[in-house]
């Protein structure tokens, strides 16, 4: 019977490039920015890694289906090395595979690295996807804001939340997610804002406004994993440890019926009950100190508060506005401004999560820092809210 991974694997180090529109460096060079930084803290040789894990989602714009660039650009020494891709969970994709390969006992030492270079296509946000299965499952002339402003409205009509106390909870998450962020130099987006200046923006599908709305970034993140026991023989006293990654993925049940009213999204819900299980989570409102989720609109920060078991259904708003998910609130959410002002290169945005959470358990985090987190979360959504895979991942520190 299947006990889960919980303290079975450690991060042994941990890489992030600077995101945003990286004009002057690329594919290859924010791997290796990324990875330099992961492999001194890790504190050991290239010569070390057993095998990798490597995430990239639009692969006609980027370095290609296979694995190889990954291993070029890094000189790895001729391992085993997997491409994966699973839409916006793509990086933590690749974690899961690092970190299944420790628990396993297959590895010793694995990388997990994910990038994008999304700024180069001359698109304002995803390029479009090639003809093909995966195409076909999305509606042609359905856009992301248009699909994820029916997710607002939807939460609204559902919850009887007028459409100006749901407009200013989204707002107060974007001005949430800017204030964050000028603390962090490496996000993309630094600049303050006001509630009064997201209400005043221009619409992009109703009720959401540009602020609400995150764009994308070129950008790479990095982990390296193994055992407890080998960290610590390396020198390592200080072990952030995997308490739980699950993934979940639709199997078209939201689009096929009406028994899903198109107000949450069922993939985040399932993966969270399943990795609270595994993490040994009760109480996650109570016990989780903080979280990154994954912010590609304020609404959908906003309902995902909900799918995680953070807020009760039909109050998250009410929570954002009351601040309990502000630097200074009692779950802190986006602490280093989120896929809205951090970035989002599509391959590395779950380890840059992961990084951030990283940084906060070992006290790292510098200005931003939180005070004693314990247990931090990470969630990315891949594709449209009737259609979409969910992953969430808890780390904490090991006893």
């Amino acid at each position: 019977m299947a006990t889960g991974i919980r303290d079975k694997v450690a991060v042994l180090g941990m890489g992030c490039s600077r995101f945003g529109e990286r004009w002057d460096k690329d594919a290859e060079d924010l791997m290796l920015e990324a990875f330099d930084e992961c492999l001194v803290d890790a504190g050991i040789e290239t010569s070390h890694i057993d095998a990798a894990w490597f995430a990239t989602a639009m692969d006609e714009v980027n370095v290609g289906k296979s694995a190889m660039p990954l291993a070029m650009a890094l000189r790895l020494p001729l391992i085993p090395v997997t491409r994966v891709e699973n839409l916006c969970a793509s990086g933590t994709e690749a974690f899961r595979g690092a970190v299944y390969a420790v628990a396993s006992g297959a590895a010793d030492i694995v990388l997990a690295l994910g990038v994008e270079k999304l700024k180069d296509t001359g698109y304002g946000g995803l390029p479009q996807r090639a003809r093909g299965v995966t195409n076909a499952l999305f509606i042609p002339n359905l856009s992301a804001p248009g699909c994820f402003a029916q997710l607002a409205s939807a939460y609204a009509a559902r919850h009887r939340v007028a459409p100006a106390d749901l407009k200013r909870a989204m707002a107060q998450i974007s001005v949430k997610s800017h204030d964050n962020a000028l603390e962090n130099p490496r996000a993309h987006l630094r600049r303050k804002i006001d509630i009064d200046a997201v209400l005043r923006a221009p619409i992009v599908a109703e009720p959401l406004g540009l602020y609400d709305c995150c764009g994308v970034s070129d950008g790479a993140a990095a982990a390296i994993v193994t055992t407890p026991e080998l960290a610590r023989s390396l020198g390592k006293t200080d072990l952030v440890s995997v308490k739980a990654l699950q993934i979940a993925v639709s199997n078209g049940q939201e689009a096929g019926h009406n028994s899903w009213d198109g107000s949450y999204v069922l993939t985040t819900r399932r993966a969270a009950e399943r990795a609270y299980a595994e993490a040994g989570i009760r109480k996650p409102e109570a016990e989780i100190s903080m979280l990154e989720c994954h912010d590609c609109f304020s609404i959908t920060e906003l309902v995902t508060l909900e799918d995680l078991g953070l807020s009760p259904d039909g109050k998250a708003w009410r929570d954002v506005l009351d601040g309990r998910y502000n630097a200074d609130g009692a779950q802190p959410c986006q602490i280093d401004g989120g896929l809205k002002c951090f970035g989002h290169p599509i391959g590395a945005s779950g380890l840059r999560m992961l990084y951030e959470m990283y940084n906060q358990l070992l006290g790292r985090a510098g200005k931003r820092q939180l005070a004693s987190p314990r247990l931090g979360l990470t969630h990315n959504l891949g594709g449209f809210p009737y259609q979409n895979i969910s992953s969430v991942c808890v780390v904490g520190m090991l006893a």
